[in-house]
């Protein structure tokens, strides 16, 4: 599985990248129109989702590494392709995405191309309950902040019990914080 990718842009179009690794190899990655406009020429780096079919390797990369989490979700739907996905995350960002599947706007999803009422409506459904989790990685106490939730997440407390103890503690680094948060969960 491919993770990710950082090479010279050779030649770029608005729904793909031609990408030259240090191997010599081009890779052609498909990127939303969002990621094209923000990739200039020289060295890039993407997170990428790699899909493999009978057919064909795919590679999609993303910049945001919240607009890789969309395209990552919007794919599970039964229905939804790795095309229409990418339509999506060219329509929207991954903020304004999370506030019309909150506010189940079917009108505004209607808008991408390739879906119709009865797919928007569907999307909008397999997606309740469903809120983007944005990742900030502006800052290190944030990342740590992400990691510490990851890690108590895979020890099998809930989300909503790591939110609440996460924010009550005040350690600046992901071991301080699983350390602090432990204490508190153990209670």
């Amino acid at each position: 599985m491919i993770a990710g990718i950082t090479g010279k842009v050779e030649k770029k179009d608005p729904t793909h990248l031609h990408i030259l690794t240090a191997g010599g190899l081009i890779y052609e990655v498909f990127v939303s129109l969002h990621c094209s406009a923000a990739v200039k020429s020289g060295e890039v780096k993407l997170h990428t989702t790699h899909i493999i079919r009978e057919d064909a390797q795919l590679l999609y990369g993303f910049l945001d590494l919240n607009e890789k989490r969309m395209f990552d979700t919007l794919i599970k739907i039964n229905g939804v392709g790795p095309k229409v996905a990418m339509a999506i995350c060219s329509t929207f960002t991954p903020r304004s995405f999370a506030q019309i599947v909150e506010a189940k706007d079917v009108g505004m999803l209607k808008r991408v191309p390739g879906i119709g009422p009865k797919s928007a409506s569907r999307i909008l459904v397999e997606l309740g309950g469903f809120s983007l989790e944005l990742a900030q990685e502006s800052s290190p106490a944030s990342q740590a902040h992400n990691e510490a939730a990851m890690a108590l997440e895979s020890l099998g407390f809930k989300k909503e019990h790591i939110t609440k103890v996460l924010a009550q503690c005040s350690g600046g680094d992901t071991e301080s914080l699983i350390k602090e948060a432990l204490k508190k969960l153990s209670k």
